[in-house]
């Protein structure tokens, strides 16, 4: 069997491997990496496929950058060219991202069985670009691969087949197991004389935290007062918003280098709390038992707000310095993203269907 696997930004590269160590185990599949090239990353060298012992891709097809229908559109058509000389029996695309949907259509096009990772989430809010990409992948692909409960009901909501549906875990959970042996602390750690267990870790990168002036300056308010010191990794776009609004970060806040994955692992195993509005660090919150505070309206992950480990706060000043004094680590209950062996039942799966 011939899987042809779309990726095209930092985090899926790091999903995508799960899935490629567990096809490991197979004398018999084929996986061909396609790199859209969509997030450019100058950090994606050889030193990031060593660390975190990722495949490197077998096409890169260097395509970011421009409008979002632009940019699909010129995917789309290179994926296409790769399918129709490769002729795998499944492609295989993960998450919400531009890639995601071009490989899809690529694929559905061509009539080439399509396999989604991480199907079934949803915000509700379609004004997200993401939750367009999902929702039309979701309704293309001929396999499902829901992570929790939550995403089944809303395949199920929306129609889909239960036969194209299977519930097998988050893949991300595979990955924090398997990463969490190899976190390494940041050679800048010590330097800040900040005591492991007792900081927050803070991340804020999207476009709707940082594009209106009035938004981020809540947001670092709001972070400014909590009881404990603060550290955020600042993001490049989140550094170019706060030149360009000439905004000043308080004093509260240590503003530290953007993070290698490995390093980030390590600050969030040994931090009090995070802050975020990442929807990949809010998982991994819960995956190191660390209450979370989301600088977001909605997130994809209710079963985190259900349970207690995470609570939607916007960028709200009071409510984000509220949340922060009242944080609490909820009982441990029943597993919401699986037992860690998600990459193991996709492979197996999609053998299967392929036989």
């Amino acid at each position: 069997m011939k899987l042809v696997t779309i990726i095209g930004a930092r985090p899926q590269f790091i999903k995508a491997a799960t899935v490629s160590r567990a096809i490991a185990a197979f004398d018999d599949i084929t996986e061909v990496i396609v790199h859209t090239g969509q997030h450019y990353d100058a950090n994606m060298s050889d030193i990031f496929f060593d660390e975190l012992s990722i495949p490197r891709p077998d096409h890169h097809l260097g395509i970011g950058g421009g409008s979002h229908g632009a940019m699909t559109g010129r995917q789309i058509e290179a994926i296409e060219t790769v399918l129709m000389a490769e002729k795998p029996d499944f492609v295989l695309v993960y998450g919400d991202t531009n890639s995601t949907l071009a490989g899809a259509l690529a694929a559905v096009k061509l009539h080439i069985p399509l396999a989604h990772v991480e199907a079934g989430l949803r915000s509700f809010n379609r004004k997200m670009p993401e939750e367009i990409n999902r929702i039309l992948t979701d309704h293309a692909a001929d396999l499902l691969f829901a992570p929790t409960e939550t995403a089944v009901r809303n395949l199920k909501s929306e129609g889909l087949p239960a036969e194209r549906q299977r519930l097998v875990g988050d893949v991300m959970y595979d990955a924090a197991l398997f990463y969490r042996e190899r976190a390494k602390e940041p050679k800048w750690f010590e330097g800040l004389s900040v005591q492991k267990g007792n900081y927050i870790l803070a991340t804020i990168h999207r476009a709707e935290s940082t594009n209106d002036p009035a938004c981020l300056t809540s947001i670092l308010q709001g972070l400014a007062q909590a009881d404990a010191p603060v550290i955020l990794p600042m993001h490049p776009r989140t550094h170019a918003r706060i030149r360009e609004f000439d905004l000043e970060v308080p004093e509260a806040i240590h503003v530290v280098p953007p993070t290698g994955y490995l390093e980030m692992i390590w600050l969030e195993m040994h931090c009090a709390a995070i802050a975020t509005d990442s929807g990949g660090v809010q998982k991994e919150a819960y995956f190191h038992g660390r209450p979370c505070i989301t600088l977001r309206e909605q997130t994809e992950w209710v079963e985190l707000i259900e349970s207690g480990w995470n609570t939607l706060v916007g960028a709200d000043t009071g409510k984000i310095a509220a949340a922060l004094s009242s944080l609490t680590r909820p009982e441990e209950g029943k597993p919401l993203y699986g037992t860690g062996n998600a990459a193991e039942l996709i492979v197996k799966l999609l053998y299967e269907d392929a036989q």
